[in-house]
């Protein structure tokens, strides 16, 4: 590595030439690629933003100028250019580098992120605060069309505009289309009337304008007028002018030059900047440019063909694939399912149903607080959505839920992918908190299933269903039983007993019910032998059959891949006082009140106690004591 081992921190790449910057973006390009064809990762948008990266430490003083990257899913070069090249083969490791910003990592790392949509709003903040300092340092929040989607955004640009203070924001434009005259002109402009003192006559200008007795106001007017018209014809900025934005843009986003050159005149600005920037995601990688979404996350892959390696086992198909087969299957016989997606059809497996219904699949964007409001508006109207949606994402729409699904008690069907521990992607992506705020919903049903089969029947109790309800699923490949797509609905609220015994009751919740069954096992080895209950719902609970078997056995462990506050075991432990089992001891395995960090699933699980070793723990825990 000729340029990257000499980088520490964006001093060091300041002291590159200028002309050699091409070369430095091509080294990062490189790293990036071969450490993600090992552990995965997001390739597409980091790829697409290495020369804006390079640019942006070239140009600031980072981090005593602020960088906040949305989502984070384009931070790979920004690492790479922070001191973080020599570990940068732990990306996405357990115990290693992030996948996503993160402030616990790099002082370089000025915002947690994971989420889509929050960088403008937290640049803002910062802008507040070192206001209040009389810090007159820049604030640069990089954000990308795809988060433009969500509300959050507009709401970040309109008080922005309504504060004025200095704020460079810059959108990253990977997707729309423009014209190579017109975008070439734009580019010049924008690099030529972005100049400080072009900026200062500007504004000098209109303040003559305005002091012109009687008339000025309105020449004023006149003159903002015609520019806002003119840069309306050549660019696409007219929107973020509505915002009280200065506009400046498109330019080419792989143009180091230019880059450099805008940055540095609309460097330290009076009031907010808004910088339009246009990339391609996967820029140097052929099969990334060629299919930006495969390789948008991506596991690993050979570097000079760009494919996965085949599989040489025979893995049971996805709970995602399951649910995909099963919304097809479901749509044929019922003309009133409609399938909405925040953004992620293949993510949540609705690829095929958008192709086969295409007029019953609604792709809202990255908006999830309008896509189950929208949902709400459908259900009103006899309609049966199906909101597909990561249980991290669907956080961000609590009070839709509970205000416009559960308090009319409207029939739509919340399907929650990537249920408990995710993996990799770490802490703003585990589902742990879905079980807590869906189950204190008034009108709400919650249930998991143990195995890919069983999601395909409460699927079918979802849709006979007349009310809210919420079916949540992990990621990864299913226990590999046999599926019946045509199989019959799970009656709601009933449990059921998988196995017997006399000195433990096991109640296990979604995939841990498979860790139940094996604890089971292992107890019994141990001459304790354990009544499995696999609980299917979380709410609500079949309180006759739990309250007469821990009546009975009075030694009982739940186990949940959630967190215990006011999770699964919480409920249980709920039931058990209000149905007045006295002298039943009961422990619970689940998370602790921590965050889970990034790792594969099997690492997280076994480390965060998360698996029939803590069952078998907390079961002889019960059955030792006195």
């Amino acid at each position: 590595m000729k340029y990257l081992d000499q980088i520490n921190g964006p001093d060091d790449l300041k002291q590159i030439p200028r002309d050699e910057l091409g070369a430095v973006a091509r080294e990062i390009r490189g790293r990036i690629i071969d450490v993600v064809s090992k552990n995965g990762g997001h390739l597409a948008s980091s790829l697409g933003v290495v020369e804006l990266t390079i640019a942006l430490h070239y140009v600031f003083d980072i981090p005593k100028d602020t960088l906040i990257w949305d989502v984070g899913h384009q931070s790979y070069a920004h690492k790479l250019l922070t001191g973080r090249h020599r570990d940068f083969d732990t990306l996405r490791k357990y115990k290693g580098i992030s996948g996503f910003v993160k402030i616990k990592e790099s002082p370089y790392d000025a915002f947690t992120v994971g989420h889509a949509s929050t960088s403008i709003s937290a640049g803002l903040g910062m802008c507040y605060a070192k206001a209040l300092k009389q810090d007159n340092s820049n604030v640069v929040s990089i954000i990308g069309d795809g988060s433009m989607t969500a509300g959050l955004a507009y709401e970040g640009l309109n008080h922005a505009g309504d504060l004025q203070q200095k704020y460079i924001v810059i959108l990253n434009d990977n997707d729309m289309s423009i014209s190579a005259n017109v975008g070439a002109l734009s580019s010049y402009l924008s690099r030529t009337l972005s100049h400080k003192k072009l900026q200062n006559m500007r504004n000098q200008f209109g303040q003559f304008l305005k002091s012109v007795p009687k008339i000025g106001d309105d020449m004023y007017g006149w003159a903002k007028r015609w520019e806002e018209s003119f840069k309306t014809f050549v660019t696409p900025g007219m929107l973020f002018e509505a915002f009280n934005f200065d506009y400046f843009g498109p330019i080419d986003g792989h143009n180091l030059d230019h880059l450099i050159d805008i940055l540095s005149n609309i460097k330290d600005p009076d009031s907010p900047v808004l910088l339009h920037v246009t990339t391609k995601k996967g820029k140097g990688y052929a099969p990334a440019e060629k299919n930006p979404v495969y390789f948008h996350g991506v596991g690993a892959f050979a570097v000079d063909t760009g494919k996965s390696p085949a599989s040489t086992s025979s893995a049971p198909p996805s709970y995602t694939t399951v649910f995909g087969n099963c919304m097809v299957a479901l749509a044929k016989q019922n003309k009133c399912i409609v399938a909405v997606s925040a953004a992620m059809p293949e993510g949540t497996g609705l690829s095929h149903f958008a192709e086969q219904f295409a007029d019953r699949f609604v792709d809202v964007g990255i908006a999830e607080q309008h896509a189950v409001t929208f949902a709400a508006g459908l259900a009103a109207k006899g309609a049966k959505p199906v909101v597909a949606i990561y249980s991290t994402f669907l956080q961000r729409a609590y009070d839709q839920i509970l205000h416009d699904v559960c308090i009319d008690s409207h029939p739509v069907i919340f399907a929650l992918d990537r249920g408990g521990i995710v993996g990799e992607d770490g802490p703003t992506h585990h589902g742990m908190f879905d079980f807590s705020y869906l189950r204190s919903m008034p009108n709400m049903v919650v249930m998991a299933p143990m195995d890919e089969n069983e999601l395909v029947r409460m699927m079918q109790t979802a849709v006979a269903h007349q009310g809210p309800i919420a079916l949540r699923y992990p990621r990864g490949p299913g226990q590999g039983v046999n599926i019946d797509y045509n199989a019959k609905a799970v009656d709601i609220g009933k449990a059921k007993v998988l196995r017997t015994g006399g000195d433990l009751l096991i109640i296990g919740i979604g995939r841990c019910v498979n860790d139940a069954m094996d604890a089971a096992l292992q107890l019994s080895a141990k001459g304790i032998e354990s009544t499995v209950v696999n609980a299917r719902f979380v709410k609500p609970l079949d309180g006759d059959l739990i309250l007469d078997l821990a009546g009975k056995i009075k030694r009982v462990v739940t186990i949940e891949e959630h967190v215990l506050a006011g999770g699964f075991g919480s409920a249980i432990l709920e039931l058990i006082c209000d149905g007045g089992i006295s002298g039943c001891r009961v422990n619970r395995v689940g998370i602790n009140d921590v965050f889970i960090e990034h790792g594969s699933q099997a690492e997280l699980r076994k480390d965060y106690g998360i698996d029939a070793r803590a069952v078998v723990a907390a079961g002889l825990k019960l059955c030792c004591e006195k």
